[in-house]
Formats: C-alpha cells, structure tokens, sequence
C-alpha cells in the first residue's frame, strides 16, 4: 500500500459503512463482502478477486483500533485537502518526498518544511511499514484467508481436527518465487530495486507509488517464468489439518494468526478466519454451554412423580427423579453433561418435562380416567381466569 494510496482510498466505503461504524458492524460487512466476492465462489472473475483483496485491505486497517485510529487521523491530516496537492514547498524552494513524512527519510530532518521531523513516521510506520530512508523493496505481509467448515452437533461440542483446503498466492515453486525461470533475475533499473518510484505532485511535493515496470517487487525477471509469468506469485493450493476447539457455536469466526497466504520478501504471513457451521442433532439442542433435550412422560408420571430415564451426549442414559405435580414444560438440571465451556468447565443438561396425551383409550384405562374425572369434577383447572380477564 502506497502513501498515496493510504491517503485517498475511503476504506470506509469499500466496506460499506459509515465512519463511525462499530467493530461488530464492521465485521459482518467484511464477512458477507469477502463471501460474496471469495475467489473460490468466482472462478476465473477477475473483478471478483481484485474486489477481494480491496476489502480484505480495508478490513485489515478498520478491524484493528489502533491502525484505524491512525487511519483516521491521516485521512483528517491529508485526505481533505491538507497537504495533498495544496502544499508549498518548504524554505527556500525546498522539495521532498511526501513519504519522507511518513518514515524518515532524506531530508525528513528537522529542516523539512517546518521541522516535521519524525514525528509523522510514528504515527503511520506501521501502517506502511517503513523504516527508515531504505532503498529495500519492502516486505509485504500475505493476505488473509477465510474459509467454512461444517461440523456435526457432536463435533461442534467435543472438538474436532477438519482437512481444510485453501487456495491463495504464494511464492511460485517453479522459479523459488523469483519470477525468472532461470532464477536469475536482474534489478529493476527504474527503482532501482526499491519497488517504488517518486512522481511530482507540484508544489515541491511528490508520492511514491509501486513501480509499474517491476510490480513493487524490484527485480524483473531476464526470462519470465511460465507458470507465474514473471510476477513470482502463483496459485497455490493446499490443504491443512485444523483443529477446532469444543464448544464453538453456529456462525462462530476462528481466527489462526499466521496461517493465511505467505507473505513476500521476508513479510509475515496473514491470518486464516474459519467460519464454522453446525448441522443440528434430532435430539439435543444448545443455550451457550448447556446442552437442552425434550423427554415425553406420562400423566401419572408428572402427577404421581417417579424417575425417568434422561439420554446424554455420547454418554450413557442417565435417571432423573421427578418430583409429584411436575407440570408440563417444567425444566430440570442434569450438572454437567452440558458443552465445554471456554475455561475447561462444562455446562449442563436442561431437561424440558413434556406431558403426553394418549389418543385412543380403551378398557381400565377408559375406566380409570373417567372416575377420575367424576372425583374431581369440582375442581375447575380455569377457575379466576375469566375474572383475571375482566380485571385486565
């Protein structure tokens, strides 16, 4: 990223949320953004995969606070007309690079243009990262990758290691990511190896941007390679063993520091976010770390009380005491056989009483239930409802 590139672009409208957006806002633009362009759901679309990488770009800047602070802060100092295009030059007709402000370079002493000195460089070095005045092409940090894994309701509550494979830029295996097929290639006699070039803005002022003739790299290949056609960067695709912690819920994002697309020239490598999905169980459901299950029982059970028998997770039944009167939808704890929690505990079994209702009825039973009804034929289960109603 240039620093004219920094100063101009609105990240903020890549991803498509006002300037005051929160982390939480951010976040869920960057995931359906990077979803609906992702390389892999646009094969063979070019706009899809440059729009990709302009919002992983705006993502990296505005998910972090301190980057985005920094950001703003420079977007207030040059992106409205500050000392972009409107400048003077310093005492005496004094010219120098706007990226000297950014990271001490020649001529970033305390003379230039008023003593800005370095203190500018603190403020954006890391976001450019940039040095002091190197003639080095710079290292470049390897794009993020996200990805989706599906796990069963199981899987998603003891853990799981998944196979996932990923396709992003790296190093070219045919050339050792020197873009010459011979692995010879020559210095870039228009940067002279630095991966930047000047141009004057006017004024006194110039910005540097990537060199066109070597694409940012500094070097240029004598006999371009074939597979990468000189860039040094081809298509790679593997495919890794991650593991996936117990507990994780739908819709969750696990991010893996490190474990993106390779960085170039000595850059770390970006991150890997794993989106995960989990498939439902016919039986079991969950309320953060406590597992949930409906158990059906009789009528003389909830009236009378008794124990029942109560399926676990991948363990075995467990017998649950009901106390007499159990009304339906009542809900009883079994301690421990929940998820894992986040710090090593587990979370519960909520039990939910479900009173069942026998559709035909025959015999004793018939016999039984309308005696029942007779002995209790004073006791009217809606009794004080309607005068509740009128009291409303």
């Amino acid at each position: 990223m240039s620093t004219k590139d920094f100063v101009e672009k609105d990240y903020y409208k890549v991803l498509g949320v006002p300037k005051d957006a929160t982390e939480a806002e951010i976040k869920k633009a960057y995931r359906k953004l990077a979803r609906e362009n992702h390389p892999d759901a646009n094969k063979g679309d070019a706009r899809a995969e440059e729009r990709f990488k302009e919002i992983s770009e705006a993502n990296d800047v505005l998910s972090d606070p301190k980057r985005r602070k920094e950001y703003d802060e420079a977007r207030t100092l040059f992106g409205n007309g500050g000392l972009r295009g409107g400048a003077t030059a310093g005492p005496g007709g004094f010219s120098f690079d706007l990226g000297d402000l950014f990271g001490n370079g020649a001529g970033g002493g305390q003379g230039a243009a008023g003593g800005f000195g370095g203190g500018l460089g603190d403020v954006f070095g890391g976001l450019f990262n940039r040095g002091g005045g190197s003639t080095r092409a710079q290292p470049r940090r390897g794009a993020d990758i996200e990805s989706e894994v599906t796990l069963s309701f199981v899987e998603a509550v003891e853990g799981a290691t998944v196979p996932l494979r990923m396709s992003s830029k790296a190093p070219c295996k045919a050339c050792a990511g020197t873009g010459d097929k011979n692995g010879t290639p020559r210095v870039c006699p228009t940067c002279l190896g630095t991966g930047q070039v000047s141009r004057s803005q006017g004024g006194g002022f110039a910005l540097s941007d990537p060199c066109r003739d070597c694409r940012g790299r500094g070097l240029i290949a004598q006999d371009p390679c074939e597979v990468c056609r000189g860039s040094g960067r081809a298509t790679s695709a593997r495919t890794m063993q991650v593991r996936i912690p117990a507990g994780v819920s739908d819709g969750q994002r696990i991010r893996l520091r490190g474990k993106g697309a390779p960085g170039e020239t000595g850059g770390p490598a970006g991150d890997l976010y794993v989106v995960v999905h989990v498939s439902p169980h016919p039986v079991f459901g969950r309320k953060g770390g406590d597992l949930t299950v409906t158990v059906p029982v009789a009528f003389p059970e909830a009236a009378l009380g008794g124990e029942i028998r109560v399926p676990t997770l991948g363990g075995p039944p467990v017998t649950l005491k009901l106390p007499p009167g159990t009304p339906n939808g009542s809900t009883l704890r079994v301690r421990a056989k929940g998820a894992v929690n986040k710090d090593g505990s587990r979370g519960h079994l909520l039990v939910t009483v479900e009173v069942t209702v026998p559709k035909d009825i025959t015999g004793k039973a018939l016999e039984a239930l309308e005696a029942y009804r007779d002995a209790t034929a004073d006791q009217d289960p809606r009794a004080g409802l309607f005068e509740a109603a009128k009291g409303a």
